[in-house]
């Protein structure tokens, strides 16, 4: 299982009181799977997420990742497990600015130590970046910087992929495009999808389908 969750609390303290946002969450995920998690705003969709991610502890209840309990580790493990195993893909593309399109596609896998040039030129083809190597952030489409981002994480080849809203920031078109690539390298590459969605219409295309209401997964 590349990712367990076993009944996972967590809570915030508001001027209002106590604001549980996921409340006693299971979750399993293996290596191949893809997952979409919808849910309105506010129903603990990114704060499972992050809690994947090792940005968060739970109140309560496990976080594993590939054999490794979150909860167990210190700031810099989590970190080892988000450089290594967990790849991440925000609805910002966050790309480096000073860097060109083959640099930050390379970054990633860099700082995992697991550079690959041969799998990156595979990326940068079937992401349709070939042409545009030489170019910086700014000089380029939004689906061409969310192409890039996409490629960018799965130069390290994670067993874990995280995706928030990844084509929040796209058109219909570019957005369908995008992520028609980015479920055939996932499968490609064996990865474990999580993706958060507001679109039933993208969610509808991962192999299952959750909701989050209220912190709960609807029955």
């Amino acid at each position: 299982m590349v990712l367990s969750l076993k009944k996972v609390s967590k809570h915030f303290d508001t001027a209002e009181g106590r604001l549980d946002i996921l409340v006693d969450v299971d979750l399993d995920l293996a290596a191949g799977e893809s997952l979409a998690l919808t849910g309105e705003s506010g129903s603990g969709k990114s704060t499972l997420l992050h809690l994947a991610a090792g940005l968060d502890k739970p109140d309560s209840g496990s976080v594993d990742v590939a054999g490794h309990v979150l909860s167990d580790l210190d700031d810099k493990g989590r970190a080892a497990v988000r450089r290594g195993i967990v790849g991440i893909v925000f609805q910002q593309f966050n790309l480096i600015p000073s860097l060109d399109v083959a640099a930050n596609l390379a970054f990633h896998a860099r700082l995992a130590g697991r550079t690959d040039a041969s799998w990156e030129s595979r990326l940068a083809d079937r992401l349709g970046l070939t042409g545009l190597m030489k170019r910086y952030p700014e000089q380029l489409s939004g689906g061409q910087q969310q192409r890039v981002a996409i490629g960018r994480t799965l130069a390290m080849r994670p067993s874990l992929i995280l995706a928030d809203e990844p084509t929040g920031n796209l058109d219909e078109a570019n957005g369908d495009a995008v992520m028609s690539l980015m479920l055939e390298l996932i499968a490609e590459t064996n990865s474990a999808l999580l993706l958060v969605t507001h679109s039933m219409r993208l969610a509808a295309r991962l192999g299952r389908q959750l909701t989050l209401t209220s912190g709960r997964f609807a029955s």
